[in-house]
């Protein structure tokens, strides 16, 4: 029989979100792909450090020990690399313990096309071509930070997953976002307001948010192994037509944070988000130095650069 992907959480991860290649990469750019394999090759028995996407994932893959969620993750590595440069990769995650039995090494190729074969969930990677053709093919995708925080402690057992998303652009669509951006706050909390009680439409993670919301079912709020925040630069009155979207979706947010433009990042320290996901390069960069965040660019807009 074979194995089935329908009813699964399944998360693609690029080696360099789940490892420290930083060194690699650099030489990947300085001197160019020749000499990235060569170097791969030579220390493929050097074990990789974590990466800033090794904790989430590493709790995501112990989800499957939980009594009748057996199997209920998939992580798949989705990487550039070639099958020949990958043994280092595979050397890690046999030496971490990670249950990642599959993989994608497109040798340089877009990984795009294959996003959608194996039916993925949320894809989280470095590399900001491939998150675009994510997004644009409507998955979750979140282009990890990697100069924010540096050290992960492999032995650190999280027993409740966090994850924090963004509002605008994110959860939902950037449809109120762009009537703030183009005529300012007075139009935009008018918008919001007239239109209170009309759902905002889906963004890129809204589908993800059902995931884990469905997952959540099985447990009581204080048992349940994920715990969902929004952590949002909105605030009353932009407040209610959030609050009623979520319930017209039948989905669960655990905790919300209705900022009014103050300052995300001590807001997710004390939440302890093992992910963050948020559209603004400001935000994103600024978090990644407390917690492990990733940024979604915009659908279709093209890339620039910078982490986020």
């Amino acid at each position: 029989m074979s194995y089935d992907l329908e009813n699964r959480l399944v998360v693609g991860v690029s080696s360099r979100a789940l490892f420290d290649l930083s060194v690699e990469n650099q030489i990947f750019e300085a001197d160019g792909v020749d000499a990235y394999c060569r170097y791969q090759v030579e220390h493929e028995d050097e074990i990789l450090q974590p990466g800033p996407g090794f904790p989430l994932i590493k709790a995501l893959l112990n989800l499957n020990e939980l009594p009748g969620k057996e199997g209920c993750v998939e992580v798949i590595i989705m990487s550039r690399n070639s099958p020949d440069t990958s043994l280092r990769v595979f050397n890690a995650i046999k030496y971490y313990g990670l249950g990642i039995t599959r993989a994608v090494l497109a040798s340089g190729a877009s990984l795009a096309p294959y996003l959608e074969a194996f039916r993925t969930d949320l894809f989280l990677s470095a590399y900001e071509d491939d998150v675009q053709s994510a997004i644009d093919s409507n998955i979750a995708a979140g282009i990890i930070c990697s100069d924010g925080i540096h050290t992960y402690d492999c032995e650190h057992q999280i027993k409740q997953i966090r994850v924090a998303f963004d509002g605008d652009a994110v959860l939902f669509s950037d449809e109120s976002e762009q009537i703030f951006k183009e005529h300012g706050l007075e139009a935009f909390e008018e918008n919001e307001r007239k239109n209170a009680d009309n759902p905002l439409q889906a963004g890129p993670f809204a589908k993800f948010l059902k995931t884990l919301s469905e997952l959540q079912k099985d447990f009581t709020a204080e048992e349940a192994p994920i715990r969902t925040a929004l952590v949002t630069s909105r605030c009353a009155p932009a407040h209610e037509r959030v609050v009623r979207t979520l319930r017209a979706w039948n989905v669960r947010i655990d905790e919300a944070f209705f900022l009014g433009g103050i300052q995300k990042t001590d807001v997710l320290k004390a939440f302890g988000a093992h992910i963050f996901f948020d559209d603004q390069l400001i935000h994103t960069k600024t978090a990644s130095k407390v917690v492990p965040a990733a940024r979604v660019p915009y659908k279709n807009k093209v890339p620039d650069s910078g982490c986020g």
